[in-house]
């Protein structure tokens, strides 16, 4: 992977400052520690940072055309540009090296801006065509590589892969989006577009934005979406082989490097099948690495090492130390605005793990979106068939009462936990699947937020990113509605977000072929049911693997990376629980209710409740704070 940077005077040719691009290039060292670019014309700067994948020699950026009239910076992979060169060979351009970057400045010379709509892969780029005084913003389909910008009150526009990399330029407006911090302690991260500032974007999956000299604003435009088109009628064997086929070639189009490659290996499904097809497709053993747990019920390392075992793997494992928290300062210099999926310090640690053998690995991440993975899919399709069973006017009131009156129970099973389902019951369809997500409920936010943010809330709130979102879905099924959902938020926001971050700070290229687009959107027409049947996930892609993978591998119940949150925040992080949660940041800050501050803390510790999730968001959000705060007394 690299990281781009640029800096663009949408009002003429005012002179670009050396000194800011490099330093603002300079940021991401860690997304491409083997080289760096600059490129400096009037009214326009480029750089890059490149860890070399592919043509090592002579795949340096920033990349121009033949007579330097366009070029690129470019972060990513795009898998099909051995055929996509081959094709503007046919049509005059002349190339000068053998990387896949080149392509993109030919295919935007013969394509314009839907050049994109010829890439396979994963990407973020820019490219500056002189001729028409154009600048070009891209990003993949489903979101694979991050890509920052902000139009700055000067008329500068920058742009970046990571969001430290604008925070470099003294220009940029650094006040904090009130309605950012409302989707941040519902979701857990903050979804695309929006940043944790006002004057900062992320540029939307499947969008891309052009600008001209002289064109001061410009909106993104969306070139790809998933369909859900159903497909002609097939039999089950007969889908569950096209499948098969269909992610073997994912796979192996994304087994091209110059460097040491390898796969991540958990032990669960999606892991797996991607390493069997790795194994068949591969002359040599492959490199695969997993991290144990000392607590048996997070740990599948036992797991990773059955497959292994299975299909001759070179396998690494260690152990992470179950009070590994010593990372939880460091997150705030990884993502830059509040993030708070716990997972990833133990994904940090697979990635420093996976670095000390190989450059690239593949990954199983994107399976229970496509192919409803997700326990929550099975309670939210439940759930449908109870409200479809009773009309609003009788549910709403019911539900609502009893949700109101039935006790909370964290500590029971599932299906005594009543008060969650009674709550969830209330709602409408879009309501209730918030409710099932939300890290904090509204109620709870309603508690946490200060008189003062409520009224810059002015009503806002985070339900209106589903309603967007579903608004624009091409599916209404109950299944596939959800689906879209998470795609669009959490697939995006929390998983391809933690996985490039803890990665990239390795500088360690992870490569998705679940995510494959084609495959996603050939996924997405296959009959809901084929996906979710009674109770089990992934039925289609589990009967298909059955040949490859053991019984106990596909059919044992989910674990994923968990870390022990209540424990440690009643235990060795009490101290800097309560410290920080009070501290004069978050007080301060006029953003929250000290009095429900004291309440989450108090009754967690005292193990009247857990909060341990919400104490974990608010504590992201501390480090944040507390960072920001420094790097404005530092300027």
């Amino acid at each position: 992977m690299c990281g781009i940077v640029g800096i663009f005077d949408t009002t003429g040719q005012r002179e670009i400052s050396d000194s800011l691009l490099s330093r603002m290039n300079q940021t991401q060292v860690h997304r491409g520690p083997d080289e760096q670019g600059i490129h400096i014309e009037p009214g326009v700067g480029l750089g890059h940072r490149r860890l070399s994948i592919i043509d090592l020699a002579s795949g340096q950026q920033p990349l121009f055309n033949e007579d330097h009239s366009v070029v690129v910076t470019y972060n990513g992979e795009i898998y099909n540009f051995p055929e996509l060169s081959s094709e503007l060979k046919s049509k005059g351009h002349l190339f000068r090296t053998h990387s896949d970057t080149e392509v993109i400045v030919h295919a935007w010379e013969e394509w314009g801006e839907s050049c994109v709509e010829h890439f396979r892969g994963m990407f973020a780029f820019a490219v500056w065509d002189r001729n028409q005084e154009t600048l070009f913003l891209a990003r993949d389909r489903l979101g694979i590589k991050p890509l920052f910008y902000a139009q700055l009150d000067d008329g500068f526009f920058i742009f970046g892969s990571e969001l430290k990399s604008l925070k470099v330029d003294p220009r940029l407006g650094r006040e904090i989006d009130p309605a950012a911090v409302e989707e941040y302690f519902t979701f857990g991260y903050i979804p695309e577009p929006r940043t944790i500032y006002r004057k900062v974007h992320k540029l939307s999956p499947g969008h891309s934005l052009t600008l001209r000299k002289g064109q001061i604003t410009a909106a993104p435009k969306q070139y790809w979406d998933v369909s859900f088109k159903p497909h002609a009628a097939m039999t089950e064997q007969d889908a569950g082989n096209e499948l098969i086929e269909r992610l073997r070639e994912a796979v192996d189009i994304r087994m091209i490097a110059e460097v040491p490659l390898g796969a991540f290996l958990s032990g669960g499904v999606d892991s797996s099948a991607v390493v069997g097809l790795m194994a068949g497709l591969s002359e040599k053993p492959v490199n695969t690495c997993s991290i144990s747990f000392g607590d048996p019920k997070f740990n599948e390392s036992a797991y990773a090492e059955k497959v292994a075992r299975r299909f001759s793997t070179d396998h690494r494992v260690e152990q992470v130390d179950p009070d590994d928290f010593d990372l939880i300062d460091n997150l705030a210099d990884l993502y830059d605005e509040p993030y708070a999926d716990s997972s990833a310090l133990p994904t940090y640690r697979v990635c420093q793990l996976a670095k000390q053998q190989v450059t690239v690995v593949l990954s199983g991440d994107g399976g229970d979106e496509n192919l409803a993975g997700y326990r929550r899919y099975r309670w939210h399709t439940y759930e449908e068939r109870m409200r479809a069973m009773l009309p609003p006017a009788i549910r709403q009131p019911l539900f609502g009462t009893l949700g109101r009156l039935y006790p909370k129970a964290d500590w029971a099973p599932r299906v005594f936990r009543a008060k969650s389902t009674f709550e969830s019951m209330a709602r409408d369809t879009l309501q209730g699947y918030m409710h099932s997500v939300s890290i904090l409920s509204n109620q709870m936010r309603d508690q946490l937020f200060s008189d003062k943010l409520k009224r810059e809330l002015q009503g806002y709130q985070a339900i209106e990113v589903f309603r967007r979102h579903a608004g624009q879905a091409p599916t209404d099924h109950t299944l596939s509605l959800v689906q879209y959902l998470d795609l669009k938020t959490y697939l995006v926001g929390d998983i391809l977000t933690k996985v490039d971050r803890a990665s990239m700070a390795h500088s360690l290229e992870v490569r998705v072929p679940l995510l494959d687009h084609h495959l996603v959107d050939w996924i997405s027409g296959l009959p809901p049911e084929m996906k979710l049947r009674g109770s089990e996930g992934k039925y289609l892609f589990k009967k298909a693997l059955e040949p490859m993978l053991p019984h106990d591998i596909l059919y044992r119940k989910k674990m994923g990376f968990a870390v022990p949150l209540a424990s440690w925040f009643r235990g060795p992080l009490r101290d800097k629980v309560r410290n920080s949660l009070l501290s004069d940041e978050m007080l301060g800050s006029g953003l929250f209710n000290e009095r429900y501050l004291h309440t989450l803390v108090d009754h967690h510790q005292s193990g009247i409740r857990d909060y341990s999730a919400s104490i974990w968001t608010l504590l992201m959000f501390h480090s944040f704070l507390k960072k920001e705060m420094a790097q404005q007394v530092a300027a």
